[in-house]
């Protein structure tokens, strides 16, 4: 059948061909060449489809996003992570988090879509579509301080649940999402795409499609919400402001086609 999941393909279109394994090893391979490959895009669907987040056609999603190499937002990104994690053998959870934009924006804490994977006695947060610096590889569920590409992150223990922190080269610990680990079902984001619907329709508004995308590579991550373009490597962080519309116009191009050099 044509145009549906498919987990070779999937796996070829990530750079991951043959990494069929079930340990952490080939986990942290998978979740970096993920963000390597398929950037966070949030001008890879019509609004009118964006806003599809408990019911997704994960197969029109997988052509999209994945075998197209379009990337989409964490709920095309994640869900579609899910599956192939799920296909390949591993203990995976949707976990909800939420970001201090995201109850801005939506009112809800469960905005934030990412997986949780149970291996070898341990659980581990994977996460490909988070649209701004964070762990490029797998973190583990626990009060270590643990450095990825030169960012250290934390979780900070809080009565609802958890605070995952970042910290840059020569920056301070800064709140990335806050989360529970409760398991949870594609329809625990109804409210979010209740209130996605309702401010896509809004006529009032301007700012509902914001151009954000963002992809990683060998030593960081690249990063253009509207004209913020944001640069970290090995932990060190640089943001600039594009005030020419020709080098926005570039910048997108190469973020979202990974011609980063």
């Amino acid at each position: 059948m044509e145009n549906v999941f498919d987990l070779e393909t999937y796996l070829q279109r990530i750079g991951c061909g043959g990494e069929t394994g079930v340990d952490l090893e080939t986990l942290a391979k998978l979740q970096k060449s993920h963000l390597m490959a398929i950037p966070y895009n949030s001008l890879a669907y019509e609004l009118r489809d964006a806003v599809n987040v408990v019911d997704l056609d994960e197969d029109d999603v997988f052509v999209t996003s994945i075998a197209e190499g379009n990337g989409g937002a964490c709920y095309h990104l994640n869900r579609l992570f899910h599956r192939l994690l799920t296909e390949l053998g591993y203990d995976v959870t949707p976990l909800a988090g939420s970001t201090a934009e995201g109850r801005e924006t939506f009112g809800t804490d469960v905005e934030h879509m990412f997986n949780l994977v149970t291996l070898d006695g341990a659980d581990w947060l994977v996460d490909v579509g988070y649209p701004g610096p964070t762990y490029v590889e797998p973190l583990e569920v626990s009060p270590a301080v643990q450095t990825r590409c030169g960012s250290q992150f934390r979780l900070v223990e809080q009565e609802s649940g958890y605070a995952l922190q970042r910290r840059g080269a020569v920056t301070r610990w800064s709140v990335v999402y806050t989360f529970t680990t409760q398991p949870r079902q594609w329809s625990d984001w109804k409210e979010l795409e209740d209130n996605f619907r309702a401010l896509v329709g809004d006529t009032t508004r301007t700012d509902t499609q914001e151009t954000l995308c963002g992809r990683a590579f060998a030593n960081g991550q690249v990063f253009l919400r509207q004209r913020r373009y944001l640069t970290v490597e090995n932990g060190r962080e640089q943001v600039r402001t594009i005030t020419d519309d020709d080098e926005f116009r570039t910048l997108v191009s190469r973020v979202l086609s990974g011609d980063l050099g």
